[in-house]
């Protein structure tokens, strides 16, 4: 099959697209702005692969997006592409509004046309698959608050309520998804992931902006007292996920993907400072490590919590499990030594992605 997927060159998308070419015969073309979250770097292992093309555009641009879908002629659609960073949508929402609203609408429109014209073979076999987050759902009780806080989870069913103007965005989105789905049939697919972690992600977001400030002496900054509650979720498993979405999922269906791993920021935070200590011990210099600090853990300075900020998210995971047969393959304690053994690795890759894609 061509899959299209949009948003490629992202932390999510670059390793779907891995996925794709090293563990499947389909074909795979990238549709990216390369704005500065996304980077061609995170493709090298598959760029010269016959299976893999790559096309610069905006999924806002209706003409790019249309000369892509006749040029190609995809057999799915896995729509990735997305402003995705929080403190950045408080900032700025309207970048959100444009990609993840307009955005989504036009992708949708412009496969709604094309789909149209298909064969009726065709066209049955062809998906639309969006991927969208649990931030849409709001935020769950707490345990510091009720002793029965674990029992609720985000399921399929649960109600909207974003909080954010990033999740307002997504949950927007989501609803356009299902729209052009009841009104014009056209067969579309929503999954909703829980918080990823693992290689090639972009510094702004918690781990690996940990892992790079701890590296250099600099302050850890963690959001009022880093009690706030997230289940993580390693990349590879959730690019498992979608995979299998879009290939075995039901039209019109919703699949909410997460880690089985609730951990309070703080404790996230924590970890990252010991397996640091283990593999790479700070140099003791008051030229290194901020304010005198020895530790990689004396780095840690709560700042002033973010606005709106949602206490506690966590996913049932139980429909995918039962009519798709996954689960997750990584714990959060193997997934994050990876992840940490990956940055101290690949340290080049970071100093080339935040030069070369430094934010305006």
């Amino acid at each position: 099959m061509q899959i299209l997927v949009t948003g490629g060159a992202g932390f999510i998308g670059s390793a779907l697209i891995r996925y794709l070419i090293q563990s499947t015969q389909h074909c795979v073309v990238n549709l990216d702005k390369l704005t500065y979250a996304g980077n061609d770097l995170n493709l090298v292992s598959v760029a010269d692969s016959n299976r893999y093309a790559f096309e610069q555009a905006d999924v806002c641009d209706r003409r790019a997006v249309k000369e892509i879908f006749n040029h190609y002629q995809p057999d799915m659609v896995m729509h990735l592409a997305a402003e995705s960073h929080v403190d950045r949508s408080i900032d700025g929402p309207a970048a959100f509004i444009e990609t993840n609203v307009v955005g989504t609408y036009t992708m949708l429109d412009v496969s709604r046309e094309y789909w149209q014209q298909l064969s009726p073979d065709r066209q049955i076999t062809f998906r639309f698959h969006h991927v969208s987050t649990d931030e849409v759902y709001g935020d769950l009780p707490h345990p510091d608050d009720d002793p029965q806080a674990r029992e609720h989870l985000f399921r399929e069913e649960t109600a909207y309520a974003p909080s954010s103007p990033y999740s307002a965005s997504k949950a927007s989105s989501d609803h356009l998804i299902r729209a052009w789905g009841r009104t014009y049939g056209l067969p579309v697919l929503v999954s909703n992931c829980s918080n990823n972690y693992g290689p090639c992600q972009y510094p702004e977001k918690l781990i690996p902006l940990v892992i790079l400030n701890a590296l250099s002496g600099k302050p850890i900054p963690v959001y009022g007292t880093g009690n706030q509650i997230r289940d993580w979720l390693y990349v590879d498993d959730h690019v498992r996920a979608l995979y299998a979405v879009i290939t075995r999922g039901n039209v019109g269906e919703t699949y909410n993907i997460g880690g089985h791993s609730e951990k309070r920021n703080i404790e996230v935070v924590g970890v990252i400072c010991d397996i640091l200590q283990k593999l790479l011990p700070p140099v003791i210099s008051a030229t290194h490590m901020h304010e005198g600090a020895i530790k990689y853990r004396d780095l840690i300075q709560h700042v002033e919590d973010r606005a709106g900020h949602d206490r506690r998210y966590a996913i049932d995971t139980g429909k995918i499990q039962r009519t798709l047969g996954w689960v997750p393959q990584e714990t959060f304690e193997s997934g994050i030594e990876k992840t940490v053994r990956w940055y101290l690795n690949n340290l080049e890759w970071c100093q080339r992605v935040v030069e070369n894609n430094t934010p305006a």
